[in-house]
């Protein structure tokens, strides 16, 4: 009789993945739940948990097919493109932010680790997957198998240390504007307060209201299974521009082109709430994050646990120190400056989970959570992209020529 299958797999996935979603709700936040799942999916990799656990559910491969794509399409169902264009300080924020981390790192952890272990950890420390594969496979081509391994462990474990500063950063910034929101100067129009309560995740609001050039489709042909072919042709047509400008990454412009077409009319507001199926493309997708922990063995953390402490400690501290200047040049709040930064240490879709999860624990009252999603989670989001998906892979492809094919370090 065969005990272990596929359905038992989505059990283990889902207790680990509920556990973390009670400790946040029990800790308001403080705690995220993120933090508390993966630290579950670690330790159990290394007991009970079989490492292909994820696969086995059947919900890895999905997400790895079309549901990452199209939870991030459902991203820009829910931000509108007025915030979505607001955001250019987002982006020089984050890319200062990387530097300070970059620069601290650079010329700093060099005097107390090797050198090759700088090299291929900052991408990864910077960015996902993609920068942590590349910086491995350089790693490996120059015979530096402890740098090769390095970059997997760095990929597998930064994420710890940003979840939790990254909720103090979000709690600290989502007080300080419900103060300003109930000190009633904020002079908001009706408009504006009801477009605010349409950001979120799970989040289905009354957008009958919008000017928009194409007509909805009445009610009762719009099914779910509509809804889910018009994200799926969203999706489609970013992968066309992503081979046509392979500059910019498909998942960028699944971003884009969903903001657009949301704001057409043709996609609609929060389309995987509507289409009740967002839990399911929500659960996929963090499951393809935090199914790369299987990689990070007790061997490996016990041999690299130091010099890894050493550059995301030096690394963060940067990070704080750019965020802190940036901040001040553009007279914004230091605190959601540097948990834009901080984006780099996981990515999406953690970096919505989080911000959202964290303006729930904040306020019940529809209003308040409108404004604080609005003043939060557009920077947020794009903040993830900014980092991990497109400017850590430049710093992969960098750094990877610093270490030589032949078997060393090029200095």
């Amino acid at each position: 009789m065969i005990l272990y299958n596929a359905f038992l797999a989505v059990i283990i996935v889902g207790i680990a993945y509920v556990i973390g979603e009670w400790v946040s709700t029990l800790t308001r936040a403080w705690v995220p739940s993120v933090l508390v799942t993966a630290i579950i999916f670690l330790i159990g990799f290394w007991t009970v948990i079989p490492k292909t656990v994820a696969a086995d559910s059947g919900l890895a491969p999905f997400a790895s097919t079309i549901g990452v794509l199209m939870f991030i399409t459902h991203i820009g169902t829910v931000i509108s493109l007025k915030q979505l264009i607001e955001q250019w300080k987002t982006v020089v924020v984050c890319l200062v932010g990387l530097v300070g981390m970059v620069a601290l790192c650079w010329f700093i952890c060099p005097l107390i680790m090797d050198k090759a272990l700088v090299i291929s950890g900052l991408p990864p420390l910077t960015g996902g997957i993609v920068a942590a594969l590349t910086m491995q496979g350089a790693a490996e081509a120059a015979g530096l198998k402890e740098a090769a391994v390095f970059a997997i462990a760095m990929y597998s474990v930064q994420g710890l240390a940003g979840y939790p500063i990254t909720a103090l950063c979000l709690h600290s910034e989502g007080k300080k504007l419900l103060k300003e929101w109930r000190s009633g100067n904020l002079n908001l129009s009706q408009s504006e307060i009801d477009e605010m309560k349409t950001i979120g995740l799970s989040t289905i609001a009354d957008d009958s209201g919008l000017k928009k050039l194409v007509p909805p489709v009445p009610e009762q042909f719009n099914t779910p299974v509509f809804i889910i072919v018009k994200i799926a042709g969203s999706v489609w047509i970013s992968s066309i521009l992503g081979q046509l400008l392979p500059q910019i990454p498909t998942i960028v412009w699944c971003l884009i082109v969903s903001v657009i077409l949301t704001r057409i009319g043709i996609l609609d507001t929060s389309s995987l709430s509507r289409a009740n199926t967002y839990t399911v493309f929500m659960f996929a997708a963090m499951l393809s994050v935090f199914s790369g922990l299987a990689d990070c063995t007790p061997a490996m953390l016990k041999t690299l646990i130091v010099p890894m402490l050493i550059m995301i400690i030096i690394g963060v501290a940067g990070m704080g120190l750019a965020a802190f200047v940036i901040a001040k040049i553009f007279r914004m709040d230091f605190q959601l400056a540097f948990a834009n930064g901080l984006t780099a240490l996981y990515g999406f879709p953690c970096d919505a989970i989080i911000t959202e999860s964290t303006c729930n624990s904040l306020t019940t009252d529809a209003d308040e959570r409108g404004y604080l999603m609005s003043k939060m989670f557009p920077s947020m989001v794009v903040g993830g992209f900014v980092t991990v998906t497109i400017t850590s892979v430049i710093f992969a492809g960098y750094f990877a020529k610093l270490l030589g094919g032949a078997g060393g370090v090029i200095f």
